[in-house]
This record gives C-alpha cells, sequence and structure tokens, in this order.
C-alpha cells in the first residue's frame, strides 16, 4: 500500500509529459549529451560512479564515487550522496520539511562551515515513498548554495531558486525554472 494521498495522484494524473517521446520545443542533444526531455515521469534513480565534491570556503564536506543521479522529465538531474561519504560534522537539523509526490518528505540540513550557517544547503528523504526506498541514506545539496563539482566540472544550479538539479554540460533542455516554464 502507497502512502500517497489522492491529491498527490491527481497531480500526477495532470502531468502532460513522460518521458515516452520529447516534445518538438525540446533541444536535440549532441554527442555525450542527455536531453531532460529523456527522463522519465515517475523519476529514475541510476548509479553513477563519477566522482562528486560538494565544498564551501575550501572545506570538502561530501566526496563520492558512489553518487545516485534522480532523472526526472524537465529537470536536470539531483545528485545524491551516500551518507557515509558525507562530512556530518557540518550538518545541522533544520525544522524545514517538503513534499514530493513521487519521492516522499524531505528532510533538510543546514551547513555549518567556517562559521557560517548556510540554512537548508541539504535534503534527503529518510523515509521515501514505495519504489524509493534505495534513496533513504542518501543526501542531496544545492548547486546554488554550495560549490558542487561531478568529475571536476563545476555545476550550476538548476534555474529557479526552488529546485536542486544540478545543471553540467551535458544537459539540454529547455530546463524546468527557466523563465516561461511555469505552467510545466
Amino acid at each position: 500500500m502507497s502512502d500517497v494521498s489522492p491529491a498527490i495522484l491527481r497531480m500526477r494524473e495532470k502531468w502532460r509529459y513522460t518521458g515516452e517521446t520529447r516534445p518538438l520545443f525540446a533541444i536535440e542533444p549532441g554527442p555525450g549529451q542527455e536531453s531532460v526531455w529523456d527522463y522519465p515521469r515517475p523519476p529514475r534513480i541510476a548509479l553513477d560512479p563519477r566522482r562528486v565534491q560538494v565544498s564551501s570556503g575550501g572545506v570538502v564536506i561530501a566526496d563520492s564515487q558512489n553518487s545516485i543521479r534522480v532523472l526526472e522529465t524537465a529537470s536536470p538531474p539531483v545528485f545524491y550522496i551516500p551518507m557515509s561519504d558525507v562530512r556530518r560534522e557540518f550538518l545541522g537539523p533544520s525544522p524545514t520539511s517538503t513534499l514530493c509526490e513521487w519521492k516522499g518528505r524531505a528532510a533538510y540540513w543546514s551547513v555549518k562551515v567556517n562559521g557560517r550557517t548556510i540554512d537548508d544547503a541539504a535534503w534527503g528523504y529518510p523515509e521515501p515513498f514505495e519504489g524509493f526506498e534505495s534513496m533513504s541514506n542518501y543526501v542531496s545539496f544545492y548547486p546554488a548554495k554550495l560549490e558542487c563539482l561531478v568529475d571536476g566540472e563545476r555545476v550550476e544550479p538548476q534555474p529557479g531558486g526552488f529546485y536542486g538539479g544540478w545543471v553540467t554540460s551535458e544537459i539540454v533542455g529547455p530546463i524546468k525554472g527557466e523563465p516561461g516554464t511555469g505552467s510545466w
């Protein structure tokens, strides 16, 4: 039995793009690139062996080659790092919580480094919904708040301020969060 409410199920039914076909306005990916419009809905979890690093002010907070990427239609991937590869002494609990219709209720952490606190810089799903249980011991970080790298490439934050996607040179869109995408 799923913990998904009827309201969330209705939201899922309203979503038009499923990753089955790329819309006409989508950018055609070049060699070595991925279109966010080829990602599925509901999202898919993919193992990623590339080196993922997160730091602030020169202090490494996370360093892993055991990340997962969550791939969801219209959004850049979100890299999640196993908690075992995160320096937890830099994480402090936050009262913030949000709900993802697919993954469940997210818990947030603030990052405390070099005498500075960066509120709600990380999040994860300690008790994810059915189908996303493998995410329970992983955490992601906002590239808009911290320096995030994938195999040495500096990640750009997903546009829009709210979203946590990791934009790298391999990703083409348009991406949810850019101007004019509010109805997606």
